[in-house]
Protein backbone atom coordinates (compact mmCIF):
# COMPACT_ATOMS: atom_id res chain seq x y z
CA UNK A 1 0.00 0.00 0.00
CA UNK A 2 2.86 2.38 0.84
CA UNK A 3 4.48 1.74 -2.57
CA UNK A 4 1.26 2.61 -4.37
CA UNK A 5 0.89 5.82 -2.37
CA UNK A 6 4.53 6.78 -3.01
CA UNK A 7 4.11 6.09 -6.72
CA UNK A 8 0.96 8.25 -6.82
CA UNK A 9 2.77 11.08 -5.01
CA UNK A 10 5.70 10.89 -7.44
CA UNK A 11 3.31 11.01 -10.39
CA UNK A 12 1.54 14.06 -8.96
CA UNK A 13 4.90 15.77 -8.39
CA UNK A 14 5.91 15.11 -12.02
CA UNK A 15 2.56 16.36 -13.29
CA UNK A 16 2.91 19.56 -11.28
CA UNK A 17 6.46 20.11 -12.51
CA UNK A 18 6.07 19.20 -16.19
CA UNK A 19 3.02 20.39 -18.13
CA UNK A 20 3.40 17.76 -20.86
CA UNK A 21 2.84 14.82 -18.51
CA UNK A 22 -0.84 15.68 -18.18
CA UNK A 23 -3.20 14.93 -15.32
CA UNK A 24 -6.62 13.40 -14.78
CA UNK A 25 -8.41 16.38 -16.38
CA UNK A 26 -6.20 16.55 -19.50
CA UNK A 27 -8.21 16.16 -22.66
CA UNK A 28 -7.07 14.09 -25.62
CA UNK A 29 -6.69 17.30 -27.64
CA UNK A 30 -4.49 18.97 -25.00
CA UNK A 31 -2.32 15.87 -24.62
CA UNK A 32 -1.83 15.54 -28.39
CA UNK A 33 -1.05 19.27 -28.72
CA UNK A 34 1.60 19.01 -25.97
CA UNK A 35 3.22 15.99 -27.65
CA UNK A 36 3.34 17.73 -31.04
CA UNK A 37 4.72 20.96 -29.56
CA UNK A 38 7.38 19.08 -27.60
CA UNK A 39 8.39 17.19 -30.73
CA UNK A 40 8.64 20.33 -32.85
CA UNK A 41 10.60 22.12 -30.11
CA UNK A 42 13.02 19.19 -29.97
CA UNK A 43 13.51 19.23 -33.74
CA UNK A 44 14.18 22.98 -33.73
CA UNK A 45 16.48 22.74 -30.70
CA UNK A 46 18.75 20.01 -32.10
CA UNK A 47 20.56 21.32 -35.20
CA UNK A 48 21.61 17.91 -36.61
CA UNK A 49 18.04 16.65 -36.39
CA UNK A 50 16.77 19.87 -37.95
CA UNK A 51 19.24 19.45 -40.82
CA UNK A 52 18.07 15.86 -41.33
CA UNK A 53 14.40 16.92 -41.39
CA UNK A 54 15.17 19.80 -43.75
CA UNK A 55 16.91 17.42 -46.13
CA UNK A 56 13.91 15.09 -46.08
CA UNK A 57 11.52 17.99 -46.64
CA UNK A 58 13.63 19.37 -49.49
CA UNK A 59 13.92 22.77 -47.79
CA UNK A 60 16.79 24.78 -46.37
CA UNK A 61 17.29 24.55 -42.61
CA UNK A 62 15.88 27.99 -41.83
CA UNK A 63 12.77 27.36 -43.93
CA UNK A 64 12.23 24.01 -42.19
CA UNK A 65 12.77 25.71 -38.82
CA UNK A 66 10.16 28.34 -39.68
CA UNK A 67 7.66 25.68 -40.76
CA UNK A 68 8.17 23.75 -37.52
CA UNK A 69 7.70 26.92 -35.48
CA UNK A 70 4.46 27.66 -37.36
CA UNK A 71 3.23 24.15 -36.60
CA UNK A 72 3.61 24.85 -32.90
CA UNK A 73 0.79 27.43 -32.98
CA UNK A 74 -1.99 24.92 -33.69
CA UNK A 75 -0.24 21.56 -33.89
CA UNK A 76 -3.36 19.38 -34.09
CA UNK A 77 -5.92 21.77 -35.58
CA UNK A 78 -8.67 23.72 -33.90
CA UNK A 79 -9.76 22.67 -30.43
CA UNK A 80 -12.97 20.69 -30.22
CA UNK A 81 -16.17 22.59 -29.53
CA UNK A 82 -17.45 22.37 -25.96
CA UNK A 83 -20.99 21.04 -25.80
CA UNK A 84 -22.91 22.16 -22.73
Amino acid sequence: MADKLRTQQQLEALQARYVGTGHADTTKYDWAANVHRDSCASYVGHPPLLAYLALGMGECRERARGLLLERMVRPVGNPPEVVE
